[in-house]
This record gives C-alpha cells, structure tokens and sequence, in this order.
C-alpha cells in the first residue's frame, strides 16, 4: 500500500459527458479511505499556477449526469516539442507544476484526458510525479482500453441527429452531409454512421475519393432513392487534397495539433460540380457531441474508472491508465497505452460497413 493522504485530479483537453461522474467517482471513494482530494483547475494550468481547490462530498454532490467539468479545462502543455527531434523537453512550467504538488502535500496525482493530458502525466514520471491517467475522449481513439470515458454519449448524440436529418433529406431529395468530429480515428463517423443509418461515411482510416462518393450516390439514385445521408469526420482525406485532411491554414494548439474542420463544406462543393440531381446541404455538429447529459454507459463508466484510479493509487500502480478491457476495470501502462495512439477503427466494423453497402 503506498503512503497516499492526498490525491490530486485535474481535466485537460476536450471536454465530454462524462467526466464530472468520474470526479464525483473519485471524491466518493477517497473520503472513506480516509484520503483527501483537490482539484486542479483548467487542467495542467492550475498545476502550473498553484490554482487547486479542495473538493468534498458536497462539492460533487448532484454532479454525476452533468456534461463538462466542474474543474474547467485547458491544453495548457509544461513540455515543448523539439522540431528536429520530434522529443519532448520540460519548461519552466514542469518546475512550477513539481512546486505546487509539493507545496499541497499532493502524493498522487489522478489525470483525466486523452493521449495528450496523458502524455504529460506520463513525462512527469521521470521527474518523481505519481500519476494515474483515466481516457477521456469522445473519439475513443486511445489504445490500451476498448471505450473512453465521452464517447458513447458522442454516438448517441450523432445517431439522434441522423434520425432527424433522414426525414428531412427524404422529404426535399437532398444529399445532407454531417460532419463530425475525429481527428485521427473514425470511430464516431464510422459506429454513428452505421448506427444512424448512414449511406456513405467517410473516415480518416481510409482515404477516399470525390469520385466514388459520386458513384455510392448515383448507385441510389439508381435505385429510386432520391436522398442519401452522408457522415464525414474532420480529418478524413481526400485523395484529391494528397490524402491530406481540411485544416485551418496556420492554427495549432498547444501540442502541435492543426485545427481541422471544413472537409463538409469542401465535400459539398465538389458534390455540386458534380451535376447530380440532389442538392448537398452541410451539418457540421462540432461541439453538440461534447455536451449535454452523459448516457448511463458513459457513467457508469466514469464511475468504475473513477473508483478504479483511487485504487490504484493506493496500491502504489502509478504511471498507468485506467482501461476497460471486456468486462473488467485494468490497469494499463500509460507508455503501452501512448505508443497505440491514435487507436484506430478496427477491421471488424470497416468490414462490416462495407458488407453492409456503406461507403
């Protein structure tokens, strides 16, 4: 058993449903091991500023169904990237962060986020910091766990909209196009589309071509199908652009990521030269799949990580992630779980979209 009296917990990144019932998780099942909690707020940034504030029953109170988090959140980034070397190098802000724990007496630090939010807790190993990482991401595309806390309530969010978008698309004949979000991996656009009835979706593990959305889309016209419901994630590439994804020219974050977004408005354009009798028409639901009440999936969840990563603190399994592998809550190690990111979709549902007659 580790000698633990205080855990840390802070969210990075992006935020989704989900997280405030892993901190509620966390509070819970610290208090009656007689283990205090503080939270770190706006992510890696309140570490940095020496922003913490203590978090009890009551703080976490009512909290379990809510979207966001209680904490905030940031991309806030201690390390800096070489640009020749590709390796991350601490700064400044890795001696304030080390500062701020020591001075709170925090022995364990709980960090909740994706590869990114992880990835610093995992640098911070080497400098005496003991973490323990939970995913979070609604693109669930962090290797080492089947699910991420956020992305069941993303696909339940995109099936509701392609419900809705159907009747639409049949009653004025024309092609809606709804991007979503999925940087590396395509398991919203890919699990979405086939759960929301989608006839053609594109995703980053595959590049495609204008021509042959043309052809999935002539092939129902052919039909008598007068509508077709298209799903496109943000960083799926078309052959066209060199297999590169739509980005915003110049716009990265703190870790070096280009802003994507747009690939549905591209799309569209290249669909109208194509003469089709169909009018596209674009949905880009951005930050709607972050928001709003976590499912009972994704709290339920929350919850076993949550409770899961107390445990391991106090066992003294630091430098690891919480993961869900079949039925049961492990612990994966955070260098594992990095080197697999971005998990991508596997085989198992391309196949099954293709044999279905998806694109």
């Amino acid at each position: 058993m580790a000698d633990v009296k205080r855990i840390g917990v802070l969210t990075g990144g992006g935020d989704s449903p989900g997280i405030n019932a892993a901190i509620r998780a966390i509070v819970r099942r610290a208090k009656p091991a007689g283990l205090d909690v503080v939270g770190s707020r706006d992510g890696w940034w309140g570490a940095v500023e020496d922003d913490l504030v203590p978090l009890g029953l009551g703080d976490v109170a009512g909290i379990l169904h809510i979207g966001g988090t209680i904490l905030g959140t940031s991309r806030t980034n201690p390390f800096q990237k070489n640009a020749d070397t590709g390796a991350w190098t601490p700064t400044s802000k890795v001696d304030q962060i080390l500062e701020t724990l020591k001075r709170r007496q925090v022995e364990a630090l709980i960090a909740i986020g994706g590869d990114d939010t992880l990835g610093v807790a995992h640098r911070l190993a080497p400098h005496g910091v003991r973490a323990v990482g939970i995913p979070q991401t609604i693109d669930n595309d962090i290797a080492g766990t089947d699910y991420a806390i956020g992305f069941h309530s993303a696909l339940a969010v995109v099936t509701d909209a392609l419900d809705r978008l159907h009747t639409t698309a049949h009653a004025h004949h024309r092609v809606l196009i709804v991007e979503v979000m999925g940087r590396d991996a395509g398991w919203i656009a890919i699990l979405g589309g086939l759960a929301g009835g989608a006839d053609v979706i594109l995703a980053p593990e595959e590049p495609f071509s204008v021509g042959e959305v043309e052809e999935a889309l002539q092939r129902r016209l052919d039909a008598g199908r007068r509508f077709s419901i298209i799903v496109v994630a943000e960083g799926a590439r078309p052959v066209e652009l060199g297999s590169r994804p739509v980005a915003t020219e110049g716009r990265v974050d703190a870790f070096g990521h280009p802003q994507l977004g747009g690939v549905g408005y591209w799309l569209a354009a290249e669909l109208e030269k194509a003469g089709l009798p169909l009018t596209p028409r674009v949905t880009v639901l951005s930050y709607l799949q972050r928001g709003g009440v976590a499912t009972p999936t994704d709290r339920l969840l929350a919850t076993r990580f949550g409770a899961a990563a107390v445990e391991f603190s106090q066992d003294g399994q630091y430098d690891v992630m919480v993961a869900l592998h079949g039925p049961t809550v492990v612990a994966v190690p955070l260098a594992e779980a990095l080197a697999g990111c971005p998990k991508p979709v596997g085989p198992e549902f391309l196949d099954l979209a293709r044999n279905i007659g998806v694109r």
